[in-house]
């Protein structure tokens, strides 16, 4: 925790940010915490299961504590301060240690146990993840994996807080305070369902598919992980009418299936439903829409050996098996047929 305060020497500035550290309440720290990340008092107090007062006075105690100004609020206003994300962001950090450090000391036997946590987005269709789980488990028993599906970004910001060991997920923009690697490559393409007017027809341009409703996911933005998808559909004037948003894959299909417009899909995931006769492939024909999914860690986060292990297994596959193994394109055979080849 980084305390600044103006106008005295060296010796009285460390005297006193020592003072400071040593009576201050935990509680106080993940009251303010906790209320930054609802973005309200009112809020807050509902997830601590407090009365509003009590939580104002506790924010109140904390800047007296400290002698700055972390939020400015009123009854129209909630702002944190410069101070106060700094302070913020110094609490995650601490709440993520201690989580960790907690989890770390209940795996301490020689037979690998304990719990591996990952963030993963809702798109994983991968026969090298199916594979990795699978080879891992065989190994390690008795160790216990917990898959929390969540948005690409929650997935990506669960790491950073050190909320989650590992993340697989979609990202555009990287924080260089992460570790990425490629864990694997896939194209995305538009696809609609049966009751749309445009299944059946083949030889379609992209100019074809202006003004007909679509749905996508909430990442297909200029600034998000499906920005290919984004230009693409900004580019032709196909983002004119969306019907539906989704961050899950399921849900995406369910609604091209209902008719609710084309949409996009990995191509080597709807490849199943094409052979089905329920989905029909629209322009663009070639696999254009690369999207890379990475395997996200960070090097600052205080693991449990369930996951430190599972981390180095995954980083070993990921040399052994080329990258060209881990491309899926709209020829790569269909997921359900890969994965019987994997656990047969």
């Amino acid at each position: 925790m980084v305390i600044t305060i103006i106008g005295m020497d060296d010796h009285d500035l460390a005297a006193k940010i020592d003072r400071i550290t040593r009576e201050l309440d935990w509680n106080l720290l993940r009251t303010f915490m906790i209320v930054v990340q609802e973005g309200g008092v009112t809020k807050g107090a509902a997830r601590l299961g407090l009365r509003q007062p009590s939580v104002s006075q506790a924010l109140k105690r904390l800047e007296d504590r400290v002698e700055i100004r972390l939020i400015d609020r009123s009854p129209s206003t909630f702002r944190v301060t410069p101070a106060g994300q700094h302070l913020y962001q110094e609490c995650v950090d601490i709440y993520g240690t201690i989580s960790r450090a907690v989890g770390v000391g209940q795996t301490v036997e020689d037979e690998l146990t304990g719990n591996v946590t990952i963030a993963a987005f809702s798109t994983i269709q991968s026969a090298f993840f199916n594979d990795v789980l699978h080879t891992f488990h065989k190994r390690h028993p008795k160790v216990c994996f917990q898959i929390d599906v969540m948005a690409s970004g929650e997935a990506h910001q669960s790491v950073l807080e050190k909320r989650a060991g590992l993340g697989i997920c979609q990202i555009y923009e990287k924080d260089p305070r992460l570790n990425y690697e490629l864990f694997y490559r896939h194209y995305f393409g538009f696809f609609c369902g049966s009751t749309h007017p445009l299944f059946g027809k083949s030889n379609l341009s992209l100019k074809d598919l202006r003004g007909h409703s679509s749905v996508t996911f909430k990442t297909d933005q200029l600034w998000d992980a499906l920005r290919p998808v984004a230009l693409m559909r900004a580019h032709h004037k196909l983002d004119e009418s969306v019907t539906g948003y989704t961050s899950h894959l399921d849900e995406a299909l369910r609604m091209i299936l209902a008719g609710l417009g084309f949409g996009p899909l990995p191509v080597h995931f709807a490849r199943r439903y094409e052979e089905k006769g329920i989905l029909w492939r629209l322009p663009p024909y070639e696999d254009t829409l690369e999207i890379d999914v990475q395997f996200v860690t960070n090097p600052k986060a205080r693991l449990k050996r369930a996951e430190q292990s599972f981390i180095d297994f995954v980083n070993q596959k990921l040399v052994e098996v080329p990258q060209s193994e881990r491309t899926y394109t709209s020829s790569s055979q269909p997921a359900e047929q890969v994965e019987r080849q994997v656990f047969d």
